[in-house]
């Protein structure tokens, strides 16, 4: 699709840029209201995870880990998660598909993130990014025209060309996904052990 192309003018220098930021401890430790986070508002643990939807170690943390730390966690009321987006090449499929979670709307933002890991590899395997994050947004109940104007949005394009920008500064990202527990950094697909590890030290550490 010659529009989602076109979004490679978004080949934002993320990470290339990251070590020129500073980071805030309150930024890597409280989630905005703007941000479409899940879970409680009161949980003791704050999760940011920073993360890529063309980052193949992102999508398996996503695929394999993920589901059952939000079971245990995010739905029990002991994590508040936040995802923050961050564009590695391909950038120009990364911009499309965060663009296409926001216009899906809040309540549909997580699943249209999930739906783009799940089916990361078969869409690079196809090499076809338009067609494959289409089917994407027509199961999310957009229709043809809804997914062009999403990712084709001026506007939109340059506020998540920010978002990015910011997000990489502020957390001086140089790889995905990066994770801050209550503000304590841990990078790489972690395994549900050391999930449960970080979460602890963080409750550990509030009282």
């Amino acid at each position: 699709m010659r529009a989602l192309r076109n979004l490679m003018l978004i080949a934002v220098a993320g990470l290339a840029i990251a070590a020129c930021g500073k980071s805030g401890a309150d930024t890597l430790s409280t989630i905005d209201p703007s941000e479409y986070a899940l879970g409680s508002a009161t949980a003791p643990v704050t999760l940011i995870e920073y993360a890529s939807t063309s980052c193949s170690h992102c999508a398996r943390f996503n695929n394999e880990v993920f589901p059952a730390f939000k079971a245990k966690y995010i739905d029990t009321g002991q994590v508040r998660y936040a995802l923050r987006e961050i564009a590695t090449p391909p950038t120009d499929f990364a911009a499309a598909s965060f663009l296409l979670a926001r216009c899906a709307g809040p309540e549909k933002y997580h699943a249209v993130i999930d739906a783009v890991f799940r089916s990361q590899s078969a869409i690079f395997q196809s090499g076809d990014f338009g067609g494959g994050l289409k089917q994407i947004a027509l199961s999310a109940g957009m229709t043809e025209d809804q997914f062009k104007s999403c990712v084709t949005d001026d506007k939109a394009i340059e506020a998540l060309n920010k978002r990015i920008e910011t997000n990489s500064k502020e957390g001086k990202i140089d790889s995905t996904p990066t994770f801050f527990f209550n503000g304590v950094r841990a990078t790489g697909e972690l395994p549900m052990a050391k999930l449960d590890e970080l979460v602890a030290a963080a409750k550990a550490a509030k009282k």
